[in-house]
């Protein structure tokens, strides 16, 4: 334990006790040294008084617990820790367990609980190996909305998305498209057979991009570049900021329904098209509150108000970009879902002034599906299909506006 106090006293690292019974270790300096899990040492285990975290991990880095609500969670944050091989960890009496990045600099772990639960102990050892353990208790609703609800320190919640007027992009005469690789991060999308959607839409996301900026007459940006955690809030700011014509939406799910094969874009819409649409865009946005998004806060009436009457112009422009692309992918041979265009509530579509779409490559739950995926060939075909469908809907687009 000495060897822990000197190692904290070195990097300046200030331990706080939060009110409530969240626990925080909360840096003041900057470390860059990476831990790396060691899965042996590591499980989520039923105690006789509740459960038990414990971590192994190669070295000692600046770390926090706390636990948040809606659903119940427990989330440890770490500066950082190389998640690999978290998917053997055993986790018992938990609903659901994930890891990963979810900032630059930090990474996150997140332990669905099953009932409310409430932080007995937190520390980390580091006599012969280091061990951060985290012990629950079975607690009430009360007790633990009252410790969920403490805030967060300064320093620690995530920026708030900018507040950034789009205005109109086709003024300039710029083309611009925004590429949002979905997932990321701690979020890793499907997973089967050691893949995982996230890898796999940036994957094609960094072609895509690379064909459109050959055209010379499009500028492309992409929300994430890397393997990161983007809430989808933050997803539609980097979108405005750009002062997007276009923002596509890349996602390659998994989807128990044997039908889920080839292709599908996807409009925003309160209605949707069907169970297995609605089943998407509730595990999109489910995604966000399970990494530790604060989702609490809603529009106000007056801005649901104006948002509506600015997607009363967008949403048909929407639509005829998922026509677009449906017609190119189409007509290049690519295999579509029967139902090529489909609608769901997906809420990285809610930018009230940007045409958007999801674009689902492909279902992971497919066989077929996985391979033309990983087929450099296929993704190369599919990127040309979108980039044409681009292309038409820009033309048919300018065309109808100037008729206004």
């Amino acid at each position: 334990m000495l060897n822990l106090i000197r190692w904290f006293s070195l990097a300046a690292i200030a331990i706080l006790m939060l009110a409530g019974g969240a626990v925080a270790q909360a840096p003041t300096g900057e470390l860059s040294a990476l831990a790396r899990l060691e899965p042996a040492r590591s499980s989520m285990q039923v105690t006789e008084t509740g459960l038990t975290l414990t971590l192994g991990i190669s070295q000692p880095v600046p770390w926090r617990a706390r636990l948040l609500d809606n659903p119940p969670r427990l989330v440890v944050d770490f500066r950082e820790v190389d998640w690999r091989g978290i998917e053997g960890v055993r986790r018992e009496g938990v609903a659901d367990l994930r890891a990963g990045i979810f900032r630059p600099g930090w990474s996150r772990l997140v332990a669905e609980l099953r009932r409310p639960m409430v932080i007995e102990r937190a520390g980390m050892s580091t006599d012969g190996a280091t061990t951060v353990e985290v012990a629950l208790r079975p607690a009430s609703a009360q007790e633990f909305s009252s410790k969920a609800s403490v805030p967060e320190p300064p320093g620690w919640t995530l920026p708030k998305p900018a507040a950034i007027s789009g205005g109109n992009p086709s003024d300039d005469g710029r083309f611009v498209v925004v590429l949002d690789p979905g997932h990321g991060g701690i979020d890793p999308g499907a997973e089967t057979e050691g893949l995982k959607e996230a890898e796999l839409v940036l994957t094609f996301a960094r072609e895509l991009k690379d064909l459109l900026m050959r055209d010379g007459s499009i500028e492309v940006f992409m929300t994430r570049e890397e393997d990161a955690f983007v809430p989808l809030e933050t997803r539609i700011t980097v979108s405005r900021a750009a002062a997007a014509d276009v923002f596509i939406s890349l996602h390659a799910d998994a989807l128990a329904e044997g039908e889920a094969v080839g292709a599908t874009v996807y409009t925003l819409s309160d209605e949707a098209s069907d169970a297995a649409a609605q089943a998407l865009a509730e595990r999109h946005d489910r995604a966000d509150l399970l990494a530790g998004v604060d989702l609490s806060e809603q529009d106000d009436m007056v801005a649901r108000v104006l948002m509506d009457m600015a997607r009363t112009e967008t949403a048909p422009r929407a639509d005829k970009l998922a026509d677009a692309l449906v017609t190119s992918i189409n007509a290049a041979g690519l295999r579509m879902h029967r139902h090529p265009h489909q609608t769901a509530g997906f809420s990285v579509l809610k930018s009230p002034d940007t045409p958007s779409v999801l674009l689902e490559l492909g279902f992971m739950s497919s066989e077929k599906d996985l391979e033309r995926l990983q087929d450099t060939e296929w993704r190369s075909k599919m990127a040309a299909a979108v980039r044409d469908g681009l292309v038409a809907w820009a033309r048919d687009d300018a065309a109808r506006r100037g008729l206004k």
